[in-house]
């Protein structure tokens, strides 16, 4: 382990819920770290952050929008601030969390996980693009599946329905694959944008076939362990559990989630699939942000190449949305708020996580929570989301791109619409 990575983790524990710092440099420099300080570098814009997202975090505590959270504002050479709010569980007993409370990802698994691994297999030439999803998965069968290609797979274009529930139609793993295999389009791909965990499925299924290795132990192997991300996994062992944040009590478990996966499906499969079932921390996901702002590496280790970083990170087909490969972009009205740059790069998760990355500004935003604990209809957290990333840009000097915000609390989310599904908040919800 780098002095980085021990120094980082150190003073993010010592100092509890509440923490800014600056990282010194690592013990190897490579040659892709900035040469210019980073956003984060001298102790006044680091206190203004710091107070900002604090701002932002406690009224989101007296809003009731979560238990607890943790917020990390970043930036590429290790300048970073951090709060801690509220309480992991709503029990007054409940630990504070910090930059080790291991939370639920949800769907920043398709990022974290499945699309950093695509993203390795594509600068590899293992997978094209635009290649179809048959050559790698060729039992995939059913009318104009052939045009399918990994690229609609990964903008969401692939004219697969949004969702289907696994869990209530298999009684395993592998049936529940089976069934995703099965699925038949409902659009002729690339004619619109339709957010999809059955694309992040095969998504997941394509990197095990592809690699020879179970999704989890590809990740562990040639992402997370690389870049020191000691707490990342699926099926976190029961050892971790006092550190790992409940989520929802579950009507179909008939318990309250705790230390397994809370999406239905993902736990259907068996708790490793590519849209769901990823756990991490903060300290974690602030070593994979910094990884993707230096081009790819994190104290001498390259695990991307930049290049295809940024081709990933850059918007497709504007017809039919602002996707990226994998990744959202901001478009002024989801939750990168509207003082990231254009460039910028992220994802939400159903649990209450976010991750926000910004090339232009150098900076990275890490919002995680349990705001399903302990039932999915409390929506608070999309205020909060905007709230975050707009308070710490603005706190940095930065001004709006787009339009003009000026307030730093959060804002009611919108009411999330009805489905015609029995358990319709199960739904993915895009960022």
């Amino acid at each position: 382990m780098s002095r980085a990575r021990v120094t980082m983790t150190a003073l993010l524990l010592a100092a509890g819920a509440n923490v800014a710092g600056a990282q010194p440099a690592a013990t190897r420099v490579s040659k892709d770290a900035p040469a210019a300080p980073g956003a984060l570098s001298d102790a006044a814009t680091r206190a203004a952050v710091l107070a900002a997202v604090r701002g932002v975090m406690e009224k989101a505590i007296a809003d009731s929008a979560f238990p607890g959270g943790v917020a990390v504002v970043g930036d590429a050479t290790g300048g970073y601030v951090m709060h801690g709010a509220g309480r992991i569980d709503w029990a007054p007993d409940a630990p504070a969390p910090n930059a080790a409370t291991i939370w639920d990802m949800a769907s920043l698994t398709k990022v974290v996980a499945t699309t950093s691994a695509m993203l390795q297999l594509v600068a590899e030439r293992k997978v094209a693009l635009d290649a179809p999803v048959q050559r790698y998965l060729p039992d995939w069968k059913g009318p104009r599946k052939e045009t399918v290609t990994v690229r609609h797979l990964l903008t969401h274009s692939s004219g697969m329905p949004s969702w289907r529930p696994l869990y209530k139609e298999a009684t395993n793993a592998a049936e529940a694959m089976a069934l995703v295999m099965q699925t038949q389009l409902d659009t002729l791909p690339g004619a619109r944008y339709l957010y999809s965990d059955l694309n992040a499925i095969l998504l997941g299924e394509i990197v095990r076939r592809v690699s020879g290795q179970p999704l989890d132990q590809y990740l562990a192997k040639r992402v997370f362990g690389p870049l020191g991300m000691r707490d990342t996994r699926y099926l976190p062992p029961k050892s971790e559990l006092a550190r790992i944040a409940p989520t929802e009590f579950d009507p179909w478990r008939q318990r309250k989630v705790h230390g397994e996966v809370h999406d239905e499906n993902a736990y259907m499969l068996g708790g490793v699939s590519g849209h769901a079932g990823l756990f991490s921390t903060a300290a974690d996901l602030s070593r994979l942000a910094r990884a993707y702002l230096n081009g790819g590496t994190l104290d001498g280790t390259r695990v991307f190449d930049a290049a295809t970083i940024a081709e990933f990170t850059r918007v497709q087909d504007t017809t039919i949305s602002r996707r990226a490969i994998g990744w959202e972009t901001p478009t002024g009205g989801n939750s990168a708020g509207q003082y990231l740059s254009r460039r910028a790069f992220g994802h939400t998760g159903f649990t209450g996580t976010s991750l926000w990355i910004d090339p232009a500004r150098g900076v990275y935003v890490i919002l995680l929570t349990n705001r399903v604990n302990p039932t999915r209809q409390n929506t608070r957290i999309g205020g909060v989301r905007t709230a975050l990333a707009n308070a710490a840009v603005r706190a940095m000097g930065g001004s709006p791109v787009f339009g003009s915000s000026t307030s730093s609390a959060p804002s009611p989310a919108p009411a999330t619409p009805a489905a015609a599904t029995p358990r319709p908040a199960a739904l993915p919800t895009p960022p």
